[in-house]
C-alpha cells in the first residue's frame, strides 16, 4: 500500500510507505515499526527542535512545547516545500516519564496515518532546565521534477 501525500513541492508524492511487518507485536501506540522510501525521493534531515518562541520565550509544559517544536519543524519543511505529512521518521526526547502522554497527544494529532517511525526516548535533560522536549524529524518526498 503506496499512500498518497499531498505537499506543494512534491508533485504526485508517493515518496513512502509504511512496512508491514509479520511476526512482531504490533507497534504500541500510533507508529509504524519501518518505512520504505523510494529510490529518488528527496530527504530533509531536521536537527533537535526546543521550545523557544518568536519572543525567545519557552512555553510551559510538554504539550505547549511539543505543539511549538512541531510548528518549528512545520516551518522549515515549508522552506523545503514539503509538510508534516511527508515525515518519515521522528525522534522524540523527554525529561520524564511523566511527559509522554502529552508529547504523544500532540504526535498523534499531527500525524495520523500512514503513521511515521518513531522512537520516545526519556534523557536526563537538554542545555537549559526548562526545556523538557526535543524532537527531531527525516521527511521523504517524490523528487521534483528535473532534480532526480
Amino acid at each position: 500500500m503506496q499512500p498518497k501525500l499531498l505537499s506543494p513541492g512534491c508533485p504526485s508524492v508517493t515518496g513512502w510507505s509504511p512496512l508491514a511487518v509479520p511476526n512482531i507485536p504490533a507497534p504500541l501506540a500510533a507508529y509504524s515499526h519501518g518505512v520504505e522510501i523510494a529510490v529518488g525521493s528527496r530527504l530533509i534531515f531536521c536537527s533537535g527542535q526546543l521550545a523557544v518562541g518568536a519572543d525567545g520565550k519557552v512555553p510551559e509544559g510538554c504539550e505547549a512545547q511539543a505543539e511549538l517544536c512541531f510548528a518549528q519543524i512545520a516551518a522549515i519543511l515549508r522552506a523545503a516545500d514539503m509538510t508534516l505529512r511527508d515525515v518519515v521518521r521522528i525522534n522524540a526526547f523527554v525529561t520524564d516519564r511523566q511527559h509522554m502522554k502529552p508529547y504523544m497527544r500532540v504526535r498523534d494529532r499531527l500525524f495520523p496515518a500512514p503513521f511515521p517511525a518513531s522512537t520516545l526516548m526519556i534523557v536526563s535533560g537538554f542545555t537549559r532546565e526548562e526545556f523538557v522536549v526535543e524532537i527531531e524529524i527525516v521527511a521523504a518526498c517524490d523528487a521534483r521534477d528535473g532534480n532526480a
